[in-house]
């Protein structure tokens, strides 16, 4: 039944996908990377929604939520006011230039150094960090979810995330290098129903079991009764998003994901008009309103049922349960719609890494006179090499502790650098390129050196259990304190010391490293951030441009607003505080 509802779930999404874009301009660039500027509110937020929303967020978020409670929900609701300056401020500049990628906006306002030093960083970026994140975390997701082992006769953890990883690499590869943008943003819509109605029941039928008979409110109210603490929106600075950092690196990272990102914005550059691209982008944040119940809540929940499981890790819980609370045909479909998502973020990142590539390498640089066609297929082919480069990259991101937290921190290495010459290139209009190439430049460095350049030891207390006939040996290197069992002791001696286990505890010397150890990683990226700004300035006061950049309308998209863009976007703001305000407690920063 799982594999029934599995097949027809997705045979659905691709064939109303191909119905829907089989007339579609496939040949050119504007109609393979833009979707022929075509794309209405509704396709752009489903769009948006669902290349956003995969297994690092679905598997990730939840397993951070299993870890610190409600306040990770930062990575949604934090998201929103990104997403309100999306569509107030940056999109209508973009679209007034008529630009298809983030550097080709660059090179309009710098130089051609610029676009090509972006570009670059972008492609490596997704090569190296986003792609095979996307594969792994997906192949994760999926042998947590659904009886990988079982289906396949496979028993290696290590095969089977290969696998996955090649046959997801495989499909989304199809779907982004021979539709183009419109058919990712179609199939993204369809996948992104599903993804929302499949969350939801989730939810429910796990608030159910813990209602026991109670009704899905008396679950709820179980859930909070038993476990306050994790209903707090403010996490306390031993967590994972410390309050302080909300207004630090945590925004930092939203504005550029949301407002610079090309792997995103992509789909609102291919909006038929300013008006269209305003309501896409401001319906999405209403929709990441709804992020917190279906990413967060299950995640409170499973710690709830498995927190004294010890085989129960963060990044396996929401796996679980999926596993012991949908019934066997929902869990097929969604299953189906969880392939829908993780093929979805993939592709709409390989998507725009081939258009980044085809129109920032091949067509600037390799071959200025190609044609058309000659261009597309250089993406096609750049696609399918970046595609199975991903996939050799994929299955050796196995054994990092938590992805999500991982895929934060890598994001920041090219996040903060290109969004602060982003939004120096928006508001200082004399500030010069050579400004922009040494942020660039200067803000990979500094932040890859307080990431992995270490400056000095800390000492470091960890835990572990030992057979009891281990204990005089693991003392004798090192082990400083027997915790357990209670009457345990150095010299004790158990007739069946291969049955107990004793737990020590060593102080060791580990690296000490300027994000994370100095400063939080995410305090350390506002000052980065700040620093860059600075400097660009500082350089465009001493050398500035000799007259004022000015933008010009290219024409190519209507940008007359919509009406109730303002509006919409201060109540979204409100909301966001709301949300806050309502399960605040500052008491765990005391």
């Amino acid at each position: 039944m799982v594999l029934i509802s599995f097949v027809l779930f997705t045979s659905l999404v691709a064939g109303l996908t191909y119905y829907l874009t089989r007339k579609d301009d496939h040949d050119s660039t504007a109609g393979y990377f833009l979707g022929g500027r075509r794309l209405g509110g509704v396709v752009i937020a489903g769009s948006l929604l669902l290349t956003n929303l995969s297994t690092e967020q679905m598997v990730g978020l939840n397993g951070a939520a299993f870890k610190d409670g409600l306040s990770v929900m930062a990575w949604e609701v934090i998201a929103v006011i990104a997403l309100v300056l999306m569509a107030l401020f940056f999109l209508p500049r973009f679209l007034k230039s008529g630009v298809t990628t983030v550097p080709q906006f660059l090179e309009l306002r710098f130089d051609r150094g610029t676009h090509t030093l972006t570009t670059l960083i972008f492609l490596i970026a997704y090569a190296a960090i986003l792609l095979p994140i996307i594969l792994y975390t997906g192949a994760r997701g999926l042998n947590g979810m659904a009886d990988m082992a079982g289906l396949t006769g496979i028993e290696s953890p290590t095969a089977l995330v290969v696998l996955t990883v090649v046959i997801v690499g495989v499909i989304g590869s199809i779907y982004a290098l021979f539709g183009g943008l419109r058919t990712v943003a179609v199939s993204d819509t369809l996948n992104g129903a599903g993804l929302l109605v499949g969350g939801m029941l989730i939810v429910c039928f796990a608030l159910a079991k813990v209602g026991d008979g109670g009704g899905i409110l008396h679950g709820l109210k179980t859930v909070q009764q038993a476990n306050p603490e994790r209903f707090n929106s403010i996490a306390g600075n031993s967590q994972s998003v410390p309050f302080g950092t909300l207004f630090t690196g945590v925004l930092l990272l939203h504005m550029f994901y949301w407002t610079t990102n090309q792997q995103i914005i992509q789909r609102t550059l291919g909006a038929r008009s300013l008006k269209e691209g305003q309501k896409g982008v401001l319906l999405c944040g209403a929709l990441k309103l709804l992020g917190p119940i279906y990413l967060v809540l299950p995640g409170i929940i499973a710690f709830h049922l498995y927190a004294n499981d010890p085989s129960i890790k963060p990044d396996t819980a929401y796996g679980q349960l999926v596993r012991d609370v949908l019934p066997a045909p929902l869990t097929g479909f969604f299953i189906a719609v969880m392939v829908g998502a993780i093929l979805s973020s993939f592709n709409s990142a390989l998507n725009s890494a081939c258009t980044l590539f085809s129109l920032g390498i091949y067509k600037s640089m390799v071959r200025k006179d190609a044609t058309e066609h000659q261009v597309v297929r250089s993406g096609k082919v750049f696609g399918w090499t970046i595609a199975v480069v991903s996939m050799i990259v994929a299955p050796l991101l196995m054994g990092q502790d938590s992805i999500f937290a991982y895929l934060q921190k890598m994001n920041g290495l090219y996040f903060i650098p290109i969004f602060a010459v982003v939004l120096v290139g928006f508001l200082a209009p004399k500030v010069p390129p050579v400004a922009a190439k040494t942020a660039l430049v200067l803000g990979l460095l500094v932040i890859a050196f307080g990431y992995f350049v270490p400056v000095g030891q800390k000492q470091v207390v960890t835990t572990y259990d030992v057979p009891a006939a281990q204990v005089q040996a693991e003392l004798a290197l090192g082990a400083q304190a027997v915790t357990s069992p209670a009457d345990a002791a150095p010299d004790i001696t158990l007739e069946a010391p291969a049955q107990a286990t004793v737990t020590l505890s060593k102080t060791e010397d580990a690296a000490k490293y300027i994000a994370g150890d100095v400063v939080h990683d995410f305090h350390f990226l506002g000052i980065v951030f700040a620093s860059l700004v600075a400097l660009m300035l500082a350089i465009g006061a001493v050398k500035p441009l000799p007259e004022k950049w000015v933008q010009q309308h290219s024409g190519d998209v209507a940008i007359t607003p919509w009406r109730l863009a303002v509006p919409v976007g201060v109540v979204l703001l409100l909301l966001v505080l709301t949300i806050y305000a309502l399960f605040a407690d500052f008491s765990v920063l005391g």
